[in-house]
């Protein structure tokens, strides 16, 4: 694989322009609904052209083979790392990048306010399709009422690929501001490693102990890793 930049002079390579009818994305679309079209020519579509080896599609295949067909890998990858794979400038790696976080913005757009919590699932689903595809750590806070119903998500903290930090003060002092009685903890792990580490541990029993003193019940910690979770509460960890 090699860096290249979008180049319109480069002649052979193939665009879509060029193909029949029949094998053009957009015109399949069109004609047959956004549903009938493969990931790879829906990514065509953004990048518009291949190189002088492989068309739009054929390239848009070659990467998603090297991300087991998944797209929440690809939506991790930086710019520098789309400009990797000839024919995919720094146009075409912003596109990709943009359209990427599109998606998952909108995965973790449903409404949350007053969803009830009934399990660690109905947990995952506050939180990760916000998480489950960065590639750094960030550490949330769902607040819940009396009833278990959401009251706030807040974010606690964000740092690398190692881990972040919680402050305990700095949690409950979200909680009380909204009065609120019981709270899930929630942090990812980019590696898709779901089992805790020794801090993961020690964290969770200190922000339980200081739970019981304030009398706000910490029900569950999940880490997100990918479309998986763990819960400390299933687990009985908590």
């Amino acid at each position: 694989m090699s860096k290249t930049k979008d180049s319109p002079g480069q002649s052979n390579r193939t665009s879509i322009k060029e193909w029949s009818s029949d094998d053009q994305p957009r015109e399949k679309l069109l004609s047959k609904g956004k549903a009938a079209l493969t990931d790879a020519e829906l990514l065509a579509i953004i990048i518009g052209s291949g190189n002088t080896e492989e068309s739009a599609v054929a390239l848009m295949q070659r990467l998603l083979r090297d991300y087991n067909e998944d797209l929440g890998q690809l939506s991790r990858l930086s710019v520098a790392e789309f400009q990797k794979y000839k024919g995919i400038g720094e146009a075409k790696a912003v596109s990709l990048v943009a359209m990427l976080e599109i998606g998952r913005r909108r995965a973790s757009s449903k409404k949350i306010d007053k969803t009830t919590i009934h399990s660690s699932t109905d947990a995952y689903h506050v939180l990760g399709p916000q998480l489950r595809d960065l590639n750094h750590e960030e550490f949330w806070l769902i607040i819940l009422n009396q009833s278990a119903k959401v009251i706030k998500t807040d974010k606690i903290s964000s740092g690398g690929i190692a881990g972040t930090v919680a402050d305990p003060k700095v949690i409950f002092k979200k909680v009380l501001d909204q009065y609120g009685v019981a709270i899930i903890l929630v942090h990812n792990h980019p590696s898709g490693n779901l089992t805790p580490s020794q801090s993961d541990i020690a964290l969770t029993k200190k922000i339980v102990s200081a739970g019981a003193i304030l009398d706000i019940k910490v029900h569950d910690h999940l880490i997100i890793g990918g479309d998986s979770f763990y819960s400390f509460a299933d687990e009985g960890l908590i």
